[in-house]
């Protein structure tokens, strides 16, 4: 009898479509929540990301990010701060994308953190209105827009984001599609290093570095060490091009891989620039102390002058970036990174 009720319940749930429960593919929802301004993406019955559009902040970010092994990959400051963590550049937060120097304005660096009389320096992205929303067995998309704003509230650069979310096996992918369009005015996007499809990582995908260092103390405060314990921390950098540690730093690779372990457990976090991006392939703003950043458009900064782009939009002219970033419960090859790849 129970064998012909397990057939019968087989057939209602094929008839109905019913999602795949096969580990391997697992199931991709999206959780509305709308009094805290956030999607949550998760694959299965784990948490893979949120998307926070809250007008708390000055730009929508992914944060967290955890592997398939349940791994935290992110930082968790400013908020949600993590004992032993470090606790600089309050506007690293999660995954997001923006630039530091946008007709004169700085979008990268604006945080809390600044300033009153500093304020009118700084602009924010607005987020607008999630447009549309995908789900499927083995992926799922958000598509909002947004409004990069001065600090008046003047609009320069309309933007259209799409988001999507996919697994595969244990590695879990993010493909971000953005296209921004000036609008009433000229948009000059001047050669400038802070940029521009970033993520801040936890401590432990640091690369090991010495000195004084202000980290989040067990009592809730601000500790600053001296040459703190540098035993869990492992990350390296590995290029497309073969470049290893801090000397990726504004050297051009189709992709970046940075890798350590977690609780004893091998993770790597892959950025992939797109063909068709400007500047391809990519300069990287990639730090030893967690920032991990593609930036197309710094090309002044990192060719130390040999090269200069410093890009424009005309009223009504629109460019699009695409960027992909790979989550994986391993440290893979260069072949398996490939496979990945665009």
């Amino acid at each position: 009898m129970k064998y012909q009720t397990s057939i019968f319940c087989l057939i209602l749930c094929i008839a109905a479509g019913c999602r795949s429960a096969d580990k391997s593919t697992p199931m991709v929802d999206l959780i509305t929540i709308d009094d805290e301004q956030k999607i949550d993406i998760r694959f299965g019955d784990q948490l893979f990301t949120t998307y926070h559009f809250s007008s708390d902040l000055e730009k929508p970010v992914l944060w967290p990010v955890i592997s398939a092994n349940g791994h935290e990959l992110t930082r968790g400051y400013p908020l949600k701060p993590k004992v032993g963590e470090r606790v600089d550049h309050p506007h690293h937060l999660g995954v997001w994308l923006n630039y530091g120097d946008v007709n004169g304005l700085d979008f990268w660096n604006n945080s809390k953190a600044i300033a009153p009389e500093r304020a009118p320096h700084y602009g924010t992205i607005r987020h607008q209105e999630i447009t549309d929303t995908k789900t499927g067995d083995k992926s799922a998309s958000i598509t909002a827009t947004a409004s990069w704003n001065d600090h008046s509230g003047h609009s320069l650069l309309r933007e259209v984001t799409q988001l999507e979310f996919r697994a595969q096996d244990s590695v879990r992918i993010i493909d971000r599609t953005t296209t921004l369009t000036a609008l009433e005015d000229t948009v000059a996007l001047t050669d400038n290093k802070e940029g521009m499809f970033a993520i801040r990582v936890t401590r432990e995908l640091e690369l090991p570095s010495d000195g004084k260092q202000k980290l989040w103390g067990a009592n809730g405060e601000v500790e600053e060490i001296e040459n703190p314990d540098n035993s869990q921390v492992r990350g390296d950098y590995l290029s497309s091009e073969g470049i290893t540690g801090g000397k990726v730093w504004g050297t051009r690779a189709k992709w970046m891989k940075l890798s350590g372990e977690l609780e004893g457990d091998p993770v790597a976090l892959v950025i992939y620039d797109h063909p068709d991006n400007v500047g391809y392939p990519t300069y990287w703003h990639a730090r030893s102390y967690g920032l991990f950043a593609a930036n197309p458009l710094g090309q002044k900064v990192f060719s130390e002058g040999e090269k200069k782009l410093n890009f424009k939009l005309m009223p009504g002219e629109s460019v699009t970036f695409k960027y992909r970033l790979a989550v994986f419960s391993s440290d893979p090859s260069v072949a398996e990174i490939e496979q990945m790849d665009y």
